[in-house]
């Protein structure tokens, strides 16, 4: 049985600007198929727009509200909202509040997965 407390999780920042705290990811558990982490933006802040050739990420805004942007269309989102961003398909959110989130990746995030201008 695997488990992960949340508190011995240590932040850091990923290569989009995001910080997050891998929950369950191949950094800290024998995970395959996926991972879980929860990032924070601050209220202001926002990603850099990328894209992950792989991983399909699927996005649950526990607090905030922000606007997502994938491919162009932008939208308003706030707590409670899901969001699916399919693999190869140029992505951004920013903080009109500070934003915390889950992030769900399949495959695993990688580093080196993640591809800008």
């Amino acid at each position: 049985m695997e488990i992960r407390t949340y508190s011995q999780q240590v932040p850091f920042t990923t290569k989009d600007g995001s910080t997050i705290r891998s929950l369950l990811d191949l950094s800290n558990a024998p995970v395959v198929e996926q991972s879980l982490a929860e990032a924070e933006i601050p209220a202001g802040g926002q990603t850099e727009r990328h894209y992950h050739r792989l991983s399909e990420e699927m996005y649950y805004l526990l607090s905030g509200s922000g606007i997502m942007e994938i491919e162009g269309e932008t939208r308003d989102v706030k707590s409670g909202d899901a969001i699916l961003i399919p693999a190869g398909k140029w992505h951004q959110i920013r903080a009109v509040e500070a934003l915390r989130f889950l992030c769900c990746c399949a495959p695993p995030y990688s580093h080196d997965d993640t591809y800008f201008a």
